[in-house]
């Protein structure tokens, strides 16, 4: 066994001290990761293969690493199964699969292992999944624990203002995108929504404030420059009175 296997085994926290490994050298931590699964390692050193795989954005072996901690894990009957689902699930959506997304989040939630924030953030994910298949309640049902679970999070407040805002509920995307901004104010998608949300309220002043924001915050970014195309709509074109 490399030392290297040794100080993990050794760690109080492997999965702990595979997350330093990854990001000091995602690629020899990848290594590391199948030469401890091949010495019995478990689903600890799926987890780990997982993070390895996460950190060099390969999004998709990265979930097939954490289902295979999952079904290990409840194998040797370990509760953090639905963690590894969980983990499944978001790498999933980084990888563009919300159907096989959503699969693994609803193997985390019937586990039943999850609580307070943990709980919210799966159930934030699956509203990701479930809006890109085109479930708009499934997801609203999701985003209103969410909110509440994982109500430090700002990405679960501008997921809901944009769902409500998408649904036609003004009231719910004005209330949910002000809790947006108290926690993310200089994130240009939470800009770029409260412009959103202003120009469907008719609140020009606000919807012109809210994308310059977005703009000056990340210009190159998607949301910076979609902002950019949303503030077009106020140019004076030349000659125009």
């Amino acid at each position: 066994m490399i030392p290297l296997i040794a100080l993990l085994l050794a760690a109080e926290d492997p999965a702990a001290h595979c997350v330093t490994l990854t990001r000091g050298d995602p690629a020899e931590a990848e290594r590391i990761a199948e030469r401890w699964s091949l010495a019995g390692g478990g689903s600890k050193a799926k987890q780990c293969l997982g993070l390895a795989l996460t950190a060099q954005s390969r999004y998709a072996d990265a979930a097939a690493a954490f289902e295979a901690a999952a079904h290990l894990a409840e194998t040797e009957k370990d509760a953090q199964a639905a963690t590894y689902w969980a983990e499944a699930g978001n790498a999933r959506l980084a990888a563009n699969d919300p159907i096989k997304a959503r699969a693994a989040l609803d193997a985390a939630l019937a586990a039943g292992a999850l609580t307070g924030l943990p709980l919210g953030e799966v159930h934030l994910d699956r509203a990701r999944a479930l809006v890109a298949t085109g479930d708009m309640t499934g997801a609203r049902a999701d985003l209103d624990v969410a909110t509440h679970d994982a109500a430090d999070d700002p990405l679960a407040w501008l997921l809901s203002a944009t769902l409500a805002r998408r649904m036609n509920d003004l009231p719910r995307a004005k209330s949910d995108i002000a809790e947006a901004l108290k926690r993310a104010s200089d994130d240009a998608q939470v800009q770029l929504e409260a412009g959103n949300i202003a120009a469907l309220a008719g609140d020009a002043a606000g919807a012109r404030t809210a994308w310059n924001n977005a703009q000056r915050l990340a210009p190159s970014a998607p949301a910076g420059i979609a902002a950019g195309q949303a503030l077009a709509q106020f140019d004076t074109p030349t000659g125009a009175k």
